[in-house]
């Protein structure tokens, strides 16, 4: 078959695949679209999860007949003024989002320019264009999609509910959001329901700190308790500059779905970054367990490389160990300055745990405590009658004895503590603290492992990580390029305790590996070390594995459960766990203590 050039219409199609994979995709673009156009206001509509219809306005500069024109076609941009892609300023710039959309569905623009006399129409029909009409809009640009893929079938069956597909569109503008405060969102979904509203936080609305517009955002987005257990962070070296939240290890996720980068306030999913989180959070949580994070790199344009993904999820940084580096020391400084602080969610969940369950009485909740008989269970009736009615006239009651005097080691001094005075032992397990503003509960084996923990890692640091040499040097065969990562990050993994040395091409020669490894699968190891830096950037498997190491010896060397301990022992354990960096989370992100706050255990009980 003789080549030829592809009709204009099927070259979209074609290029709608890579841009448009789903209603997300374009909403994406689009609203991308009105970022870049200056606008303040910014309102989407979704009909179907966006399949059937979507609808993304904008007060932003607005287009004039001939630009309307020329949007729609490919490779037609204002973005790019002097055709330099090494400085981007701007989300969108290849020109293809508006054909792309407009090759697969009914896409119609409606767009005035600011100070314009007149606003103006076009339309495009499965590629095909019409002319430009006067029409009657406001300044800014409405597009509307109507019936996505409807003219690539085919695509449609890819689709999912439309609930999911909503989802996710909702979760494409709450990331845009995140990073630009002083627009205001709106997302409105079927029969009118209003799915997300954002009000505009310009700085000056917050004393003139644009972080603080951007923390409140996020709190409005994530939510309460990531606010209440977020981390600031601000951090800059040479023209790097990172700034946003970091949850606390206590508050994490099964999934990375609530990690929320951005680079130059274009929201990515880049290899890198994930890794400089993993790498820095490896130490707190459990490999299938993820940190909650929202961090927003700025650089200088010249510094990255945006136009490497069709979708501009992915970026490649002009020196990216300096951005590792500088993300993974910058969440590691503010995890160390947390001290023992836990997430407050452990908390909120243990009240709720306590309260009582709700039934149905009514048509209403009710609690069983207070029920009437009507509401219990058959036989419950007539025990509860007798146990609700008055006593009856003069019935004492026999009250235990008071209590003895407190030790001294419990004294009200004591409770000026974060952490409090030790009060009592349950089940030999857990020490019961009294605090002047509520009570805390300790589990005294994860306290005294990551005690101990801690203090293994301060060692190593300070001696060095023990290495045994092989009696025989091992040979690893790798690809060539797996082997020179290998190679060129040698020095790195020495300071961990493996040596290894360039062996040919396409291998490593393993002389050394840590004397804490005991007898370790060296071929596995290396392998698992040489995925992760093509993957991630990091060498993580190396640094898990002692840790893992060092988390048993600590667990082994630690406070059990059952353990029976004095009072002088519990406060001793209080204190040691107030000056430990990190003492409020288990090695696996679990807490190692619980603050229930006097104002909620008294709602229990109903005094407030």
């Amino acid at each position: 078959m003789p080549i030829r050039q592809l009709p204009p219409v099927l070259v979209n199609r074609i290029a709608a695949g890579e841009v448009v994979e789903r209603p997300a995709s374009a909403v994406k673009e689009l609203v991308e679209n009105a970022i870049d156009a200056g606008a303040s206001r910014v309102e989407v509509t979704l009909r179907d999860g966006g399949q059937s219809l979507i609808i993304v306005g904008d007060d932003g500069e607005g287009m004039g007949p001939e630009e309307l024109s020329l949007a729609v076609e490919r490779h037609c941009t204002s973005k790019l003024p002097d055709d330099d892609l090494l400085r981007i300023r701007s989300l969108g710039f290849r020109g293809e989002a508006l054909p792309s959309i407009g090759a697969v569905s009914r896409l119609s623009l409606t767009s005035r320019r600011r100070g314009a006399p007149q606003s103006w129409s076009l339309s495009v029909e499965g590629g095909a264009k019409g002319r430009p009409a006067p029409a009657a809009h406001p300044a800014g640009t409405r597009v509307e999609v109507r019936d996505l893929f409807y003219a690539t079938p085919a695509r449609l069956k890819f689709m999912k509910t439309a609930r999911s597909e909503r989802d996710q569109a909702v979760d494409v503008v709450r990331r845009l959001a995140m990073a630009y405060p002083a627009i205001a969102f709106t997302i409105i979904g079927d029969e009118d329901r209003v799915l997300l509203r954002l009000n505009a936080l310009a700085p000056d609305l917050a004393g003139g700190d644009a972080e603080a517009a951007r923390r409140t955002r996020l709190a409005a987005i994530l939510g309460r308790d990531f606010a209440d257990n977020a981390l600031a962070i601000l951090a800059a070296r040479d023209n790097v500059r990172l700034t946003g939240l970091a949850g606390l290890p206590t508050l994490n996720r099964a999934t990375a779905r609530d990690q929320y980068l951005f680079v130059n306030g274009r929201p990515v999913r880049d290899k890198l970054l994930v890794g400089a989180v993993r790498g820095a959070y490896q130490d707190f949580l459990a490999r299938d367990r993820h940190p909650l994070v929202a961090l927003f790199l700025d650089l200088p344009e010249e510094e990255v490389d945006v136009n490497v993904h069709p979708a501009k999820a992915e970026v490649r940084f002009r020196d990216s160990g300096l951005v590792r580096g500088l993300i993974v020391g910058a969440l590691r400084q503010a995890l160390a300055a947390a001290g023992h602080r836990a997430a407050t969610t452990t908390a909120a969940d243990a009240i709720a745990a306590f309260r009582p369950a709700l039934l149905p009485h009514g048509g209403r909740g009710s609690s069983a405590w207070g029920a009437p008989p009507s509401a219990l269970r058959p036989g419950l009736a007539e025990a509860a009658a007798e146990f609700q009615a008055p006593l009856p006239a003069g019935l004492g009651l026999d009250l235990p004895a008071a209590p003895a005097a407190l030790p001294p080691e419990a004294s009200d001094a004591a409770e000026t503590y974060p952490l409090g005075a030790a009060r009592a032992q349950l089940h030999d397990t857990y020490i019961v603290a009294q605090t002047p503003s509520g009570i805390v509960i300790v589990d005294q084996h994860a306290a005294h492992e990551r005690l101990v923990y801690e203090r293994m890692k301060a060692a190593l640091a300070e001696t060095g990580v023990a290495r045994q040499m092989l009696l025989l040097p091992e040979v690893v065969e790798l690809d060539e390029a797996a082997a020179a990562r290998l190679a060129a990050r040698a020095p790195e993994l020495a300071e961990l305790g493996l040596v290894l040395e360039a062996f040919g091409t396409g291998a490593v020669l393993v002389r050394e590996v840590p004397a804490l490894l005991g007898e370790t699968d060296v071929q596995s190891l290396v392998r698992d070390l040489a995925d992760e830096l093509a993957e991630l950037g990091e060498a993580l498997a190396l640094k898990e594995r002692l840790e893992e190491v060092c988390g048993t010896l600590a667990c082994h060397g630690s406070v059990r459960a059952g353990r029976r301990l004095t009072q002088a022992e519990m406060n001793a354990l209080l204190r040691q766990m107030e000056a430990t960096p990190h003492s409020g989370q288990c090695n696996h992100g679990r807490p190692t203590y619980v603050e229930l706050p006097l104002a909620e255990i008294e709602k229990l009980f109903g005094r407030r």
